[in-house]
């Protein structure tokens, strides 16, 4: 019995070594703001090492757990959870879950494609103006229009989702129109079952929308909110405000502050009314609200064209009933 009792606690280590051994991997890939990429097969522990983030925000990410559409602000990442775009931010890298995935790859090509950018640093940017003073309100003007890395990679994240839910719409559409007015013409139990599967998806497609749409609302509400996805911006106040990189390319954050600050003193240190402004952010976010509440008012109208064609369905069958009922009577 001895013997027995002793060898329990043994199998139950082995087991826990297997497990660790064995932890699940899951590919990401890696790009750069060079647009260089890079596959990385490994497990949720490596991830969080890398980008410093916690075990309850990668979790989000889980496609095996529920989790509705996050657009999450935390001090070093952005953790960006819409649909098939389960991403992690940072102000040098986007680190894109399941990267085979055919969605995904296209968002990979389009990040590649538009992250690099030739930004000079602030010393560079000094001997060039020393060289060429005309040209210094011409970098005035490239450097208010500049979007730091995240928001870059944001951008592209946001376009891709509401044109990919745009597409489903249009194609709900296409095969829904058609299919109410065959079923007002001709009542029968295929055009019937027909209409309801595509109710069926125009309703589960409404709320993945809705959800996408919520989301941003809520971000556009909460001006804390979107302060926290200023990676960049947190990233050089934690600089020298001496150093030469302590202020990156892209400040100031909108050209109403530009307009009102010079560029010694934005080059200078981080203002607390710099770091309070979030109207760059806001102006992006607000483009891709407009554009998936436009995608969700589509919806609606169907929504509503699908109630108009029921009550003139039941009305139909009333009349029919009634007249069967004369009839017989």
């Amino acid at each position: 019995m001895a013997r027995e009792a002793y060898l329990v606690p043994v199998v139950e280590a082995q087991v826990a070594t297997l497990k660790k051994k064995t932890a699940v991997t899951t590919s990401w890939i890696s790009i750069d703001a060079k647009g260089q990429s890079v596959i990385l097969d490994v497990d949720k522990y490596a991830i969080m090492r890398r980008v410093q983030v916690h075990a309850r925000d990668l979790r989000i990410l889980d496609p095996m757990l529920s989790y509705p559409s996050t657009i999450l602000g935390r001090e070093k990442v952005i953790v960006l959870n819409l649909e098939h775009i389960k991403a992690i931010i940072t102000a040098e890298e986007v680190l894109l879950r399941d990267p085979y995935d055919d969605n995904v790859i296209l968002i990979v090509a389009e990040l590649k494609r538009r992250l690099p950018q030739d930004n000079l640093t602030c010393q560079d940017q000094g001997e060039e103006e020393e060289e060429h003073p005309s040209a210094r309100n011409d970098m005035d003007t490239e450097e208010e229009n500049e979007f730091p890395f995240e928001f870059r990679a944001l951008e592209v994240a946001l376009e891709a989702i509401c044109s990919f839910l745009d597409a489903r719409t249009r194609e709900l559409e296409i095969d829904a129109y058609p299919a109410l007015d065959e079923l007002t013409s001709k009542i029968s139990s295929r055009n019937l079952d027909r209409v309801r599967k595509l109710k069926s998806a125009m309703t589960r497609l409404t709320n993945r929308v809705q959800k996408v749409r919520d989301e941003l609302e809520q971000l556009l509400d909460d001006d804390d909110d979107m302060a926290d996805l200023y990676l960049s911006r947190k990233l050089a106040g934690a600089c020298s405000p001496v150093s030469s990189f302590s202020v990156p390319s892209w400040y100031p954050p909108s050209p109403t502050i530009g307009s009102k600050i010079s560029r010694t003193s934005r080059a200078s240190a981080v203002t607390v009314e710099e770091d309070n402004d979030v109207e760059e952010l806001e102006m992006l976010l607000e483009a891709y609200f407009m554009q998936i509440d436009s995608t969700l008012n589509k919806l609606t109208t169907l929504r509503e064209y699908i109630d108009d064609t029921e009550d003139y369905i039941n009305i139909q069958l009333d009349n029919h009933r009634n007249q069967l009922i004369q009839s017989s009577s």
